[in-house]
């Protein structure tokens, strides 16, 4: 088996205090890593902690470290090579779902899924499969994904919904979430209805939880999106599955992106920032507010600064009362007239 590469794992308060020591006293070579507690490394092994509790230690010498520092020192258990033992679930068939370009200006919104069973488990072992924020280069990106399709067992798809087809939608749910809650239900349904071709067949739809109400969801879900329990929970990209659907929906998303700058001559930024703000301005001089709803999702505040327009007051959120009813209804969408 080749070495371990890239692993993963959450860390308390007190054990990245202990392991922050450990390095220093070490002399690793601290850095600085955006919403990182502190960043490391020292000859072939780099270590991030997250402000989240993440810990990603990458590098050749990832196994060295793991087995004679992390586990001794910091964890005070044998954990690599157990994984199975310590948490059995992790080779149970399944699906995971995951979306790309929700925050991002230009380009469509993907929802990608993809089944997992054992024997996909243990074949990506080693992989560096693992949630795609934490993969920053597009061409490792688009080879995971191109991994993840063509591993014998894994059953994957993706609903892209473009940008046209995206405003439509929200003009009409006025709701993110409602939108996701669709997106996320087609995937799954899509998926089920391969379930021939799953074997052993999943027990379980796992996505992470973007609503504040699980129902949001479980009430979009399709007739035999019905018939599998669906588990929503935070940071769920810890998931292989979910990992692996974060992958091909931020490929397919980067991919779709790249294309619409191609289309019309010019770079078209990801995420939302000043550089975009400039994009969306310059696209607008170049090829008229007219076409801006063609590469960009017109709700976001972007879109009025890009076109010289007020733009309109923030709502400050407030948690609904026990007595208000959250769900929203979802229409009924034909899926060939609204991903493309």
């Amino acid at each position: 088996m080749k070495p371990l590469t890239s692993y993963t794992c959450e860390l308390t308060n007190l054990q990245g205090k202990t392991l922050l020591a450990s390095l220093r006293a070490q002399e690793y070579n601290f850095r600085e890593v955006p919403y990182a507690q502190f960043a490391a490394s020292k000859g072939p092994v780099n270590i991030v902690l997250y402000e989240s509790g993440k810990l990603v230690v990458q590098g050749k010498g990832t196994q060295e470290f793991v087995e004679f520092v992390l586990e001794p020192q910091i964890l005070g258990e044998a954990r690599l090579g157990y994984e199975a033992i310590l948490n059995p679930e992790i080779l149970l068939p399944r699906l995971g779902v995951d979306e790309s370009g929700k925050g991002d200006f230009f380009g469509p919104l993907c929802i990608a899924g993809a089944y997992v069973n054992e024997n996909v488990v243990n074949a990506w072992r080693d992989s560096g499969i693992r949630d795609s924020k934490n993969i920053s280069s597009d061409k490792k990106m688009a080879a995971l994904a191109k991994l993840i399709r063509e591993t014998p067992g894994c059953i994957s798809t993706v609903v892209p919904i473009g940008n046209e087809a995206y405003n439509r939608l929200y003009k009409n749910m006025r709701s993110v979430n409602s939108l996701l809650a669709w997106g996320h239900a087609r995937v799954i349904e899509n998926l089920m209805l391969q379930k021939h071709r799953m074997n052993p067949q999943p027990v379980r739809a796992i996505s992470d939880q973007f609503a504040a109400d699980k129902n949001t969801v479980a009430s979009a879900l399709m007739g035999l999106g019905k018939k599998i329990e669906l588990v929503q929970r935070h940071k769920a990209e810890a998931d292989l599955a979910v990992a692996a659907a974060s992958i091909l929906a931020r490929h397919e998303f980067v991919t779709r992106l790249e294309k619409l700058g191609q289309e019309f001559g010019m770079a078209l930024p990801k995420g939302a920032s000043a550089a975009v703000d400039a994009a969306a301005k310059e696209f607008v001089v170049r090829h008229g507010a007219e076409n801006l709803p063609k590469v960009a999702k017109m709700h976001f505040r972007t879109a009025n600064r890009a076109q010289g327009l007020p733009e309109p007051e923030r709502r400050v959120w407030q948690r609904p009362s026990s007595n208000s009813n959250e769900r929203t209804k979802i229409p009924k969408i034909q899926e060939s007239g609204e991903n493309h």
